[in-house]
C-alpha cells in the first residue's frame, strides 16, 4: 500500500465516524418542543367596575295628542360587568347596573311638568372584538341586545305610570389600557336604543305612548383580567 493509499484511508475513517457521532446525538437528544404561548393559559374571564353617566335623549310622544313630546333626566350610576374571553380578540359581557329616568311632560303637554319617575335595569350582552396589535393599549368594538325592565314606577303629575319592559340594540367601542397582566382602566361607550311603549292616567283620563330613551352609556373604570 503506498503512501496515498494510506492517506485516503484515514480521511475516510474520520469521516464515516464523525456520521456514526451525529446519528447516535440525534438518538440521545430529545426532539425540541415549540413554547406554549402565554395566551393559551390565560384565564378567559374579566371583571371591570366603572362610573357610568346616562344620557338620554328627550323625545317621545302621547298618542292623539298633537305637538306632545316627552324629556328624560340624566343620571350618573356604578357599573358592574362580566366578560368571558373566547380567544384573545373574542370576547362577551354581560353589564349590570340599575339607574332611574324623572319623565317630563315637553311641547303641547309642557304644562305637566314631571309627570312620574320610574326605575329601570338595562342587562346588556355584547359580542366584542379586540384588538391586540397595540402592546397594553386594547382598543375594542362591540354589539349585542338590551332588555330593559322598568320597575318601581310611579306617577307625579300623572295619577300612575306604567312603562312596558322592551328589548333593543347596543352598539359599543372602548378600550382598556392594561398596567400589568392583571390590571388596567377602562373607558367605554354604549349607545342602546330603547323606545318603550308606556300608559298613565292623567287628570282621570287614560293615555299611552311611545318614549324614546335611546340613552348613551358612557363609563370609566378599572378593569381586573383573571
Amino acid at each position: 500500500m503506498t503512501s496515498n493509499d494510506i492517506v485516503r484511508v484515514i480521511i475516510a475513517s474520520a469521516i464515516l465516524g464523525t456520521v456514526s457521532t451525529a446519528e447516535a446525538a440525534d438518538l440521545t437528544t430529545p426532539p425540541s418542543r415549540a413554547p406554549i404561548p402565554a395566551a393559551a393559559n390565560r384565564n378567559p374571564w374579566q371583571i371591570r367596575l366603572r362610573a357610568l353617566g346616562v344620557i338620554t335623549t328627550d323625545s317621545g310622544r302621547v298618542d292623539g295628542l298633537s305637538g306632545s313630546d316627552l324629556s328624560f333626566s340624566d343620571t350618573v350610576v356604578p357599573e358592574f360587568d362580566i366578560s368571558y374571553f373566547f380567544t384573545e380578540n373574542i370576547a362577551a359581557e354581560l353589564i349590570l347596573a340599575t339607574t332611574y329616568a324623572k319623565v317630563h311632560g315637553g311641547g303641547s303637554i309642557s304644562a305637566l311638568g314631571e309627570v312620574g319617575k320610574t326605575w329601570l335595569l338595562p342587562p346588556t350582552l355584547t359580542l366584542q372584538y379586540h384588538f391586540t396589535d397595540f402592546g397594553a393599549f386594547r382598543p375594542y368594538v362591540g354589539a349585542g341586545i338590551n332588555y330593559t325592565l322598568f320597575y318601581n314606577q310611579s306617577g307625579k303629575s300623572a295619577r300612575s305610570l306604567d312603562v312596558k319592559n322592551t328589548f333593543g340594540v347596543a352598539l359599543q367601542a372602548g378600550f382598556d389600557y392594561m398596567i400589568d397582566d392583571h390590571w388596567g382602566v377602562n373607558f367605554d361607550a354604549k349607545k342602546i336604543f330603547v323606545r318603550p311603549d308606556f300608559d298613565a292616567n292623567v287628570g282621570g283620563a287614560a293615555v299611552s305612548g311611545k318614549a324614546r330613551l335611546d340613552p348613551w352609556l358612557l363609563g370609566a373604570g378599572v378593569t381586573y383580567r383573571f
